[in-house]
């Protein structure tokens, strides 16, 4: 008995020592079971491996998400995908996939505030991050605030190479961000810097041809939009309905005696929505 106690304790430093967690946790159990349900050496072996591979998975699935930032809530099981047109779902499910990650595709969402944009977006990268990939989501003026300290410190380079580490960089609203010539060189600076090597994901209320407001310069705006938009797939979001602007409604909608809800007969407010697969499709 205290031969087989001492195997037992060597045998799970040893797991341990080898980096094994799952294996030095359920061994002992699986072994038990495997002997009264008579199961082979490489029944169990099997077994271990398996739950081995199952907890690092899941081990760095968690890491992945605490990295990326993104909000835990918005899933594409928090999201209607019924609240969109058809070709819009369609695009969504193919972008699910991950696949535009392997040619540096860039992906742009745009619509009118309250449409579900960054929703979607957010539930895409829980989704990549599923499959394995480290995805950062973070807000535009975080990211240009981050960049611009990082250059007066002198280690621009640096902040570019861990940003580098990313499979795919999300900024949330872009369009909401007014920059001045030193933010708008920085933020330049990091979408030419991925520029047909790494994906980035950009959710903004503002169509291309307001840009300008974002980048001031003329021909930076250009070179901006030229490099977010060569290989890329734009999801036009601008003929959704606003579903929070649709909450509203249906909250002040009056009500009848019985306190049912009249029935109201409103126009349908969705557009056919576009979606521009440029150089590159999914």
């Amino acid at each position: 008995m205290s031969n087989r106690l001492n195997r037992h304790t060597e045998l799970h430093a040893l797991l341990a020592r080898l980096k094994l967690a799952g294996m030095a946790e359920i061994f002992a159990d699986l072994a038990l079971k495997a002997a009264k349900e008579g199961v082979t050496h490489e029944g169990y072996l099997h077994h271990l491996a398996t739950y081995e591979e199952e907890q690092r998975m899941h081990r760095r699935t968690e890491r992945l998400l605490r990295q990326s930032g993104l909000p835990r809530e918005k899933t594409f099981r928090t999201f209607d995908l019924g609240r969109l047109p058809a070709a819009l779902q369609l695009q969504v499910e193919r972008l699910k996939s991950g696949t535009f990650l392997e040619t540096a595709v860039n992906v742009i969402a745009v619509g009118k505030p309250g449409v579900g944009k960054s929703h979607v977006m957010a539930a895409l990268g829980h989704e990549l991050i599923l499959q394995g990939h480290p995805v950062l989501w973070i807000s535009t003026a975080t990211l240009v605030q981050r960049l611009l300290a990082a250059k007066r410190d002198l280690r621009l380079p640096q902040e570019l190479a861990k940003l580098d580490k990313f499979s795919c960089v999300m900024l949330d609203d872009i369009g909401y961000v007014q920059h001045n010539r030193d933010e708008m060189e920085v933020l330049f600076t990091f979408l030419a810097e991925r520029y047909e090597r790494k994906s980035v994901v950009i959710t903004t209320n503002l169509v291309f041809s307001e840009w300008e407001r974002i980048f001031k310069d003329p021909m930076t705006t250009m070179a901006a939009i030229d490099r977010v938009v060569h290989h890329s797939v734009i999801l036009d979001m601008m003929g959704v309905e606003s579903y929070r602007a649709k909450e509203a409604n249906q909250q002040h909608l009056p009500q009848q005696e019985d306190g049912q809800l009249l029935s109201k007969k409103t126009p349908s407010e969705f557009s056919s929505a576009t979606i521009i697969v440029a150089t590159s499709t999914i």
